[in-house]
């Protein structure tokens, strides 16, 4: 696999409403992948807030084997980059909950730096809760892009170890690529069969990376493909709130190339919007 087994996860906390929640997800996730989980809170020290956390952390009935605690004073995305880097974070996990609409935009902003910067995976977390609530439908995108065969043996590990139900690996293809002026009846026909073409040749080429992924990895996981003809990462953000997907999973931000000239915010509108949990795949090809 090229993309990263996550073996060591990290946790970038604040005193928040949310965070019981929080700590009860994060130290449940480190508990599936049998991780070592370390949390970082960006701030000052005090006995009050030690004895609080502390308490919070007693109360999750699962906890993993490797756990560690850091407090550190500084700016948040320098602090957890260089954590990033020091401890050798495979997945960085970033909390917040719908209704703080205040932490969510903040979430969203910093996110934007720490995909940019991490060396490592990132998942966000709006829906964190005390009570597990089972991952049913994982959306994962398609993109034809060198990230994306990382990025969907990532989902079939990350979905079979949290026990998820379904995958559903979303095409997104630019109407461009249709290249038809619809005036007629006739040019209408033509634009319907260049679609259909399209969308056969999108779901060999997607079909071929989960064929190639060995039978053990997929597990028992159903999975399907979804063609969408659209604008590249507003249009999979907007069906994962159609289906009201559990999960969306997608490329890390491309490195500077010809192709990322032409589709340089597929990932921005995902995290202006956040219409889910986001887990955002750094593969080593993109290192």
């Amino acid at each position: 696999m090229a993309f990263k087994p996550f073996k060591t996860l990290l946790f970038g906390f604040a005193f928040s409403p949310s965070l019981r929640a929080n700590i009860f997800e994060v130290t449940r996730l480190a508990s599936f992948f049998n991780s070592s989980l370390i949390f970082i809170h960006v701030g000052e020290k005090t006995s009050e807030k030690e004895i609080s956390f502390k308490k919070l952390l007693d109360e999750c009935p699962l906890k993993p084997e490797r756990l560690d605690i850091h407090w550190i004073q500084g700016e948040p995305v320098k602090i957890l980059v260089k954590a990033c880097f020091d401890f050798s974070v495979d997945l960085l996990l970033l909390g917040a909950l719908k209704r703080e609409k205040v932490v969510a935009f903040y979430l969203g902003s910093i996110a934007r730096k720490l995909t940019r910067k991490a060396p490592c995976s990132v998942l966000l977390m709006l829906n964190p809760s005390v009570e597990r609530n089972p991952c049913k439908h994982i959306v994962v995108n398609g993109f034809d892009s060198p990230q994306t065969k990382d990025t969907v043996e990532a989902s079939f590990y990350f979905g079979n170890t949290i026990e998820a139900q379904k995958i559903t690996l979303v095409e997104e293809i630019d109407e461009s690529r249709v290249n038809v002026t619809v005036d007629d009846d006739r040019s209408l026909r033509k634009a319907t069969l260049k679609k259909e073409k399209i969308n056969r040749e999108e779901k060999i080429r997607v079909g071929d990376i989960v064929k190639k992924i060995p039978p053990l990895q997929k597990g028992n996981l159903k999975w399907e493909t979804q063609s969408i003809f659209g604008r590249r990462g507003y249009s999979i953000g907007h069906y994962a709130r159609i289906v009201r997907a559990d999960l969306l999973i997608m490329n890390a931000q491309e490195e500077s190339t010809f192709l990322n000239r032409f589709f340089p915010k597929d990932l921005e509108h995902i995290l202006a919007e956040l219409p889910t949990d986001v887990l955002i795949i750094q593969s080593e090809s993109n290192g």
